[in-house]
C-alpha cells in the first residue's frame, strides 16, 4: 500500500545504511578505557549517535577529561543541555583519540546493510531525489561514500561540522531549499530518535528503521510515518 508520493529521500547514514553501531559503541568504549574515562553504558551512547562528535562527547562526558574514573551515569543527559565544563582542547583530544579507535585500532567491520545497494538503487531507477544528512563529519561521509561506491546516487548530504547537529532541523532544511523540494514533498529516513525529531522540527515526514540505534518503541515517541524492519520494506512507502 502507497501512503505518498515523495520527490526527495534522506537517509541517514550510521545505522540506517551502513551498520556501524557496534563500531561506534566499541570505539567510545575503548577511547573511554585509553583516556582512563568512565565507561559510559550502551544506551547512552546509542543516545548519541547522530550528533556531531563534539556534541557527543560533551553529552557523555560532561566534565571533558577531568571527569574521575569513579563517576556514574546516574542521571541522562541531553544534547540541548548537556554542555559541560570540560575544555575545547580536552574534547579535541578525545575526538583524536576515538578517530585513531575508528580508523585505524579497532577492526570492527562496518559493511552496509545487505539490501541498501538495492534499496539506493531502486530508489534512483525510479526517479527519487536522495540525500544524506548525517552526525558524520565532511571528511567521514567522503571517505564512505568512497569505499562503498553510493556516493554517486546521492544529489546533496549535509554533515554535522557544516550546519548545526541534529535534531536541529537546518540540515533538512538547508537541503529543501538547496533543491527546490516542498516540506510535503520529502522523507527522512533514520534509525534514531534525534533523525525522526529533526524531521519533525523541519515539518517533513519520516520514517523510522528498528534495526539501528534506537528500538521502535523508542522511534514511535517521534510520530513517524511507518516503521522498517530492513532497508527494502521502504519501498512499501515509495
Amino acid at each position: 500500500m502507497k501512503i505518498k508520493q515523495y520527490d526527495l529521500v534522506i537517509f541517514d547514514w550510521d545505522g540506517t545504511l551502513m551498520d556501524s553501531i557496534g563500531k561506534i559503541i566499541t570505539c567510545i568504549e575503548n577511547m573511554a578505557r585509553a583516556l582512563q574515562l568512565p565507561i559510559p553504558s550502551e544506551s547512552d551512547i546509542r543516545d548519541i549517535i547522530g550528533l556531531s562528535m563534539t556534541e557527543a562527547l560533551r553529552v557523555l562526558f560532561p566534565q571533558g577529561l577531568n571527569l574521575s574514573a569513579s563517576s556514574v551515569y546516574s542521571q541522562p543527559q541531553h544534547p540541548k543541555n548537556a554542555f559541560g565544563q570540560g575544555k575545547d582542547d580536552q574534547y579535541q583530544q578525545m575526538r583524536a583519540e576515538f578517530k585513531a579507535q575508528y580508523l585505524h585500532l579497532d577492526a570492527t567491520p562496518t559493511p552496509l546493510f545487505a539490501q541498501a545497494p538495492l534499496l539506493i538503487d531502486e530508489l534512483h531507477t525510479q526517479g527519487y531525489q536522495l540525500a544524506v544528512a548525517t552526525g558524520k563529519a565532511r571528511a567521514g561521509l567522503d571517505r564512505v561514500f568512497e569505499q562503498t561506491g553510493l556516493g554517486r546516487y546521492f544529489v546533496a548530504s549535509r554533515c554535522a561540522d557544516e550546519v548545526h547537529s541534529k535534531p536541529h532541523p537546518e540540515m533538512i532544511s538547508s537541503l529543501l531549499k538547496e533543491l527546490n523540494i516542498a516540506p510535503s514533498r520529502a522523507l527522512m529516513v533514520g534509525d534514531s530518535l534525534l533523525d525522526l525529531t529533526m524531521a519533525a522540527n523541519a515539518g517533513i515526514d519520516s520514517v523510522g528503521v528498528t534495526y539501528g540505534a534506537h528500538s521502535a518503541e523508542t522511534l514511535l515517541r517521534a510520530k513517524p510515518i511507518a516503521l522498517i524492519d530492513s532497508p527494502a520494506q521502504l519501498l512499501q512507502y515509495l
